[in-house]
């Protein structure tokens, strides 16, 4: 990266005034101890050092440092110049040229950082109850959970993504009785859902198990006849809620993985909660609590000394009725995790589980295990706007689904957005801005650049026809000009637009620096606005410069500048956003 080239050179300068005794009374220097910035005025230059902070130890002023410095770095093509005690840098032709050529070398690997310490980390993300189709609040971790994924992959982890299944409480019974309303209704019974609002809270009387329930019927009550006929054998119907659980639950299980594939999201693993109660992971820890005095009996319940390691109050993992609470199997979910053998846990919550971290954290400290190696990222939900409207969503009432969303705004539009934002950050999903073909919408505005890209490249070896009088007029560029300029690509081939591309080349050498920032920060939606500054840098290239013309150096520069541009904006969106690339728009 540029800033590391730059620091680099600062540095070595710096120790060798040191050791040549012309930095005052300054007789060592720190490594990493000076940070790189970008000045406020970009006329300064593309980086700025300030060394105002070695004026206590060299008893000089900081201009007189930062002077002392330049005279002492390896002189190149690059500019240094001094103003007040920063040092600011501007990036010569030949370093930005190379910049681009790094481009060429490995452009499927552009970007990855090197020589970095990687993890085995275990990514969770979603954990919907089965009860139902997803809303678009869930639609926002399905998107940033697989971005996270594709990103971190890309930096070096391994990374295994988990899909935790919700399925060993109450509200899968819940669901069973709201099926066997709904197919009653369906065999002409004259029922429906309780309008007191504490007694509906014990079902889900959305329509989306209508289907459920004719599914059921045609699998398993066939050939019952339907009309006055089913109404009376339905009076006397009886249905097993046990088998109406499982069924709605496998049901929805396989209507939200068909979501998540559509919606490019792919888990390497779906665990169940149920799976893990019977396996007996979950009384295993319990008594391991236990035996090692960190639980205490209180008015008929068991209580975990949580407070004990951080926590800001103990807390029940074994109600008075013998039952366990979330905690509980949270707990074992969390340990089974460690056990398989992960450097790191990462999960995305939402922001009403805030209380809920130190409690995990505290058990798994208190089992042995470090509890830095669970990573909690907090996000806030989803306002849709309709028409200047914000949509109420959930599950008993009028619900907005993800795949509604999906449906109206398209896989891309839907990703992109529910991306964009910081996870903290509520999140206000305009729909009518998201279908808009203008540069308005930004995931619009962002794969027009890449289709204006590869138009470019597909015209500059394409012959144009005359429509009235047919003729034709040869390509500006050879195909075989062409692949000899993208194969053999080097830096000299781009010097001649170095003038004018500056601000474009420096935007793509940025894409290094925002891969490392976003993986070590966990964020996804730096991603986002780096392609939208990336296509804004390209658009204003493009207006500003012809690229095709009869300058064939010119154009042969400009050419591998727009395949550049292209290949960057390719990799974000295809391969870290999972947003496709189109070539034509």
């Amino acid at each position: 990266m540029i800033k590391d080239y730059f620091i680099n050179k600062i540095e070595k300068a710096l120790l060798e005034a040191v050791k040549e005794n012309k930095l005052g009374a300054m007789s060592e220097y720190e490594i990493g101890t000076l940070k790189v910035e970008k000045p406020k005025n970009s006329d300064f230059g593309d980086y700025a050092v300030n060394v105002s902070s070695l004026a206590r130890f060299a008893k000089i002023a900081p201009p007189q440092i930062a002077n002392t410095i330049v005279e002492f770095v390896e002189k190149d093509d690059n500019e240094y110049t001094v103003v007040g005690g920063f040092i600011n840098f501007k990036a010569g032709n030949k370093l930005l040229a190379s910049l681009v050529e790094e481009i060429f070398k490995n452009p499927e690997n552009f970007g990855k950082p090197e020589n970095v310490e990687t993890e085995k980390i275990i990514l969770e993300y979603i954990s919907a109850n089965p009860t139902g189709p997803f809303h678009i609040g869930h639609g926002r971790w399905a998107a940033m959970g697989s971005v996270l994924a594709n990103l971190l992959k890309f930096y070096g982890h391994e990374v295994y993504q988990e899909f935790y299944i919700n399925d060993a409480g109450s509200q899968i019974q819940k669901l069973g009785n709201s099926l066997a309303i709904r197919i009653r209704q369906e065999l002409g019974e004259d029922i429906d859902f309780p309008t007191d609002e504490i007694e509906r809270k014990n079902y889900y009387p959305g329509d989306y198990l209508i289907p459920v329930a004719k599914k059921y019927i045609e699998q398993k009550l066939s050939p019952l006849p339907l009309g006055e006929g089913a109404q009376r054998a339905g009076e006397g119907l009886i249905l097993d809620v046990k088998e109406l659980s499982d069924f709605a639950k496998k049901e929805m299980e396989d209507l939200q993985k068909a979501l998540l594939d559509n919606f490019k999201v792919h888990f390497d693993n779906f665990y169940s909660e149920l799976t893990l109660h019977k396996s007996g992971k979950v009384d295993e820890c319990v008594n391991k609590l236990k035996a090692s005095g960190k639980i205490y009996e209180k008015d008929g319940a068991d209580w975990f000394k949580s407070s004990d390691y951080g926590d800001d109050q103990d807390r029940v993992i074994k109600k008075a009725d013998g039952s366990n609470t979330y905690l509980t199997a949270d707990i074992a979910y969390h340990i089974d995790k460690l056990e398989r053998g992960y450097d790191r846990m990462i999960n995305i919550w939402g922001a009403d589980h805030h209380g809920y971290v130190a409690r995990v954290k505290a058990s798994i400290e208190a089992l042995g295990y470090n509890p830095d190696k669970l990573e909690v990222l907090l996000g806030q939900l989803v306002n849709l706007v309709i028409d200047g409207n914000e949509v109420r969503m959930g599950k008993r009432k009028n619900m907005v689904t993800l795949e509604d969303l999906i449906e109206e705004v398209g896989v891309d539009a839907t990703r992109f957005w529910m991306s964009m934002r910081n996870i903290d950050t509520t999140l206000d999903f305009d729909i009518e801005l998201a279908k808009k073909s203008t540069d308005e919408n930004p995931v619009f505005y962002v794969q027009y650049a890449h289709a204006r890209a590869c138009s470019i490249l597909r015209n500059v070896i394409a012959e144009k026809i005359n429509s009235e009088t047919g003729e034709k007029t040869p390509a500006p560029m050879t195909k075989d000009e062409f692949d000899i300029l993208i194969n053999s690509f080097d830096s000299e081939n781009v010097l001649p637009t170095i003038d004018s591309a500056r601000k474009l080349i420096l935007k793509l050498e940025e894409y290094k620096s925002v891969i490392k920032n976003s993986a070590e920060q966990r964020q996804v939606y730096t991603i986002c606005r780096y392609v939208q500054e990336l296509a804004s840098e390209f658009h204003s290239f493009y207006t500003a410069n012809r690229v095709i013309s009869d300058d064939k150096d010119m154009m042969k520069a400009r050419i591998a500048l727009v395949w550049s541009v292209k290949t960057v904006l390719h990799n974000a969106l295809e391969n870290i956003l999972a947003v496709s690339a189109p070539e034509r728009m």
